[in-house]
């Protein structure tokens, strides 16, 4: 009886010790969470495109295919002209395959029976500019329309913009957007009286891309704008650091 006692006082005895090492581990836990510091930071730059892509696009119609053809023809060469006299580079501009199609008319008699009829060849072809100089891109897209004047079908596309150092812009403001999350969190721990302790986990996030002075608002998936040739990008970085 009494070695029975001694066992069920030993096992109560391990059982108190487990017990506080427990409560002594939940404790820590609690403590290492409270003592974690969670920033976003943020950073932002205005730049300018660097490249401009432009494209149009004309078209002819007739009943012969020949005549139609040697039109086309006649005002590719007549865009050409031009663009190269607006002083775009001739090596930047791309005429891209003429594409044909037989278009006809549909009717219906008098008994509900439906038939079409032929009503010609339409062919269309595009051209289109990729330039870094944006200038002269810019002047012909808004000049090119005095070609319609001239008998020609054309329409016209609206200048679109890039950046060719991109990657690079994008690498500078992931610095810039860890330093200024870092920065924040320093300041919260001073301010509670400890300081900085190691980086626990950092998380990117989107990378947008919206023009100056647009008030266009941030995608959930990224912004990219391309219409704009003044930009701004802004880039996010999430980051938890301890307290010491």
């Amino acid at each position: 009886m009494k070695s029975t006692n001694i066992i069920i006082a030993a096992i109560c005895g391990l059982a108190m010790i487990v017990f506080a090492v427990i409560i002594g581990n939940a404790y820590t836990f609690k403590f290492k969470s409270a003592n974690t510091i969670n920033v976003t930071g943020n950073a932002k730059k205005d730049f300018e495109s660097d490249l401009v892509k432009w494209s149009a696009s004309y078209s002819r119609k007739s009943m012969d295919l020949s005549a139609a053809s040697e039109q086309l023809k006649k005002d590719r060469e007549l865009v050409r002209t031009f663009l190269v006299g607006q002083g775009v580079n001739p090596k930047e501009i791309l005429f891209n395959a003429v594409n044909i199609n037989r278009e006809f008319s549909y009717h219906a008699d008098g008994n509900g029976n439906s038939y079409n009829t032929f009503t010609g060849y339409s062919l269309s072809q595009s051209v289109r500019v990729e330039s870094k100089d944006l200038d002269k891109v810019d002047n012909a897209s808004r000049e090119i329309s005095t070609l319609i004047s001239q008998g020609i079908e054309l329409s016209s596309n609206s200048p679109n913009y890039y950046y060719s150092k991109l990657e690079d812009l994008k690498l500078e403001l992931i610095s810039q957007a860890s330093s200024n999350a870092k920065q924040r969190a320093a300041n919260i721990a001073l301010e509670a009286g400890s300081s900085l302790g190691n980086l626990i986990k950092a998380d990117l996030g989107i990378f947008q891309i919206t023009g100056q002075n647009d008030n266009e608002e941030y995608s959930y998936g990224g912004a990219f704008n391309t219409t704009s040739r003044s930009k701004t990008a802004n880039i996010t970085v999430k980051a938890s650091y301890t307290a010491r």
